[in-house]
């Protein structure tokens, strides 16, 4: 199903919720509910009247929802973020009536999706705002969830694929899987784990990275290593991606095997949930997983 028949919207919250954001924010006059991502819960852009903000950017869930846990880990995010950090400024959080809440500062309506593609004008503020997230969040603050806590998930998923019997490519996975040192990946940077287009706004040559669902301390080359694929899937070849990746000091000192090894595992990820993810996501995840692919066999073909 897609977000935008499962999500639930601002009238679906308890009172206590709708309560707390108008006494905080003023009347909402109207609440969008966002139709794209994939993370489950209220996400909705409130326009307000009588308060600070003329819009603020809300998100909820359940606290017994599964996802629960993720909507905490960016609350979290969203209170030890350095002031100057380009990203959206949590206004506001609190669990009422059942729900987890919180309210972040609204990116105006003219920024974008970042356009990852060759050649794209957003590309150098991109990675400008890579380096500088990599500097001004070493060291990490206090109270942040290891990074293997996220990789655990990737490892599973590969795992279950390299069981099965009529998997391509296995002796590549496998050769790549066996690189996969736990120690390689620990380091006190705050990551934020899961960079992509979606996840950077572009608004002229200021970016502003959202959803920190999956921050994580860790070592400091990880996010460039996780965004690389995306970097394929956007049209680059891996060449040209590890030369663009070359500009962020991070990447400089990665461990080659370990960069191998994490994209053994998040391309492996991809290919469970194409395999065996919800209909309506298993086109992406298969181009994510070629993308994968593609950039996994150039990092082992230069071992």
């Amino acid at each position: 199903m897609s977000a935008r028949t499962t999500r639930p919207a601002w009238e679906d919250l308890p009172d206590a919720v709708i309560n707390a954001v108008e006494a905080k924010f003023g009347t909402v006059l109207k609440a969008e509910t966002m139709t794209g991502g994939i993370m489950p819960g209220v996400v909705a852009r409130l326009d307000l009247e009588g308060g600070e903000h003329e819009h603020v950017f809300l998100k909820a869930i359940d606290r017994t929802h599964e996802a629960a846990r993720l909507h905490l880990r960016e609350r979290w995010a969203g209170e030890n973020l350095p002031e100057d950090t380009p990203a959206p400024r949590m206004l506001w959080s609190d669990t009422l009536g059942g729900w987890h809440a919180m309210a972040f500062e609204y990116v105006n309506d003219n920024a974008h999706h970042a356009d990852l593609s060759p050649g794209s004008n957003d590309l150098p503020a991109v990675l400008d705002t890579m380096a500088l997230l990599a500097a001004m969040l070493t060291p990490c603050p206090n109270g942040a969830m290891p990074v293997s806590d996220n990789v655990k998930a990737l490892v599973a998923k590969g795992r279950a694929m390299l069981d099965k019997p009529d998997l391509p490519d296995r002796k590549l996975y496998e050769a790549a899987f066996e690189c996969l040192d736990p120690a390689h990946l620990r380091g006190n940077t705050l990551l934020h784990y899961d960079l992509s287009s979606s996840n950077l706004l572009v608004s002229g040559q200021h970016v502003r990275v959202v959803d920190w669902s999956f921050a994580a301390r860790g070592a400091a080359w990880l996010d460039a290593a996780l965004f690389a694929p995306r970097l394929v899937e956007a049209g680059h070849n891996p060449v040209e991606v590890d030369r663009l990746l070359s500009t962020l000091p991070p990447w400089r000192d990665a461990p080659r095997p370990a960069v191998a090894g994490i994209a053994a595992a998040w391309t492996l990820f991809r290919e469970y949930k194409a395999t065996y993810g919800p209909e309506g996501v298993r086109e992406a995840r298969a181009r994510a997983a070629e993308a994968g692919r593609s950039w996994l066999a150039y990092q082992r073909a230069k071992d």
